[in-house]
């Protein structure tokens, strides 16, 4: 297995971060979402590597195989460790993938260290650009909505991300968009992460601003949200992000939920192979709305 070290925790232990680095070519990031792992990518892993792609997925810190420390979940520091992966690997002209949680380390890369060597950028179900309803966010999420999610972690953590996984996905008494045994294997991918660094990051995405991050972002961008989501709302993310850059391409998968990464994997996978090696998802000026 393959590790990067970003740091030391306050006792000096080494803080590694376990990474997958498939294939050759261009080379494309992946950043995974709250409360899972890279494994999430599996399926864009099998595939995106027979494109000329040199595919990288790593473990958010807390996360996955990586370390388990006890602080540095806030978003500068999440940026910052992508920042060392960025540099340790030496890739140039990269695509940033980010899902979810993963799309605030995006903005944030962006913002916090210029876009150093990156080319593109791909926001997916993404959190940006704020999540919590305030004063001057009146299209923000309540906070009511993040204390639930704090107090289900705190009570009962396996109880709550067993019943968070059948909204991720969009599953009800009428849709089973995944199987039961999807959902078991994402339970103990989420299960795997820290006590501390699931609340803290639930902590981080419900309450970081990115709305200074998003305009500084000046290289082809692609967002991609489902209409359907109900853990991170369109009208609260995917519409103000397309607002903040409106050079970008925005793709709305209509009927698709959070988890739009597995359960619309083949139509996500082909439009990130179209935006890596064409900078256009589907073919489409840049600018245009498309609704699937």
């Amino acid at each position: 297995m393959s590790y990067i070290k970003v740091g030391t925790d306050q006792a000096g232990e080494d803080i590694n971060l376990y990474y997958q680095d498939l294939g050759t070519g261009t080379p494309v990031v992946l950043i995974h979402g709250w409360p899972l792992s890279s494994a999430m990518w599996d399926y864009q892993l099998a595939e995106l590597p027979k494109h000329n792609m040199r595919v990288i997925a790593y473990d958010r810190r807390g996360f996955g195989k990586s370390s388990q420390p006890w602080d540095g979940y806030n978003y500068d520091t999440l940026a910052d460790d992508l920042k060392v992966i960025l540099d340790t690997l030496d890739l140039q002209n990269v695509t940033l993938v980010g899902m979810s949680m993963g799309g605030g380390e995006v903005a944030r890369y962006m913002g916090r260290h210029g876009g150093a060597r990156v080319a593109k950028v791909a926001f997916i179900s993404a959190v940006t650009p704020y999540m919590l309803k305030t004063e001057d966010n009146p299209d923000g999420v309540d906070q009511s909505v993040f204390d639930e999610i704090l107090d289900g972690l705190n009570k009962d953590r396996a109880d709550f991300l067993q019943t968070f996984g059948k909204q991720f996905y969009g599953v009800n008494l009428i849709s089973h968009p995944v199987s039961q045994a999807h959902l078991e294997g994402d339970f103990i991918r989420a299960y795997a992460a820290s006590q501390r660094a699931t609340v803290e990051c639930a902590k981080a995405f419900a309450m970081t601003d990115f709305r200074d991050d998003l305009p500084q972002i000046n290289v082809p961008t692609l967002i991609v949200h489902g209409d359907a989501d109900k853990t991170v709302p369109i009208e609260s993310s995917g519409e103000l992000t397309a607002s903040a850059i409106p050079s970008a391409q925005y793709i709305v998968y209509e009927g698709a939920p959070h988890g739009l990464f597995y359960t619309e994997k083949d139509r996500l996978t082909e439009d990130l192979i179209a935006f890596v090696q064409e900078g256009v998802a589907v073919r489409e000026p840049i600018g245009t709305t498309t609704i699937y």
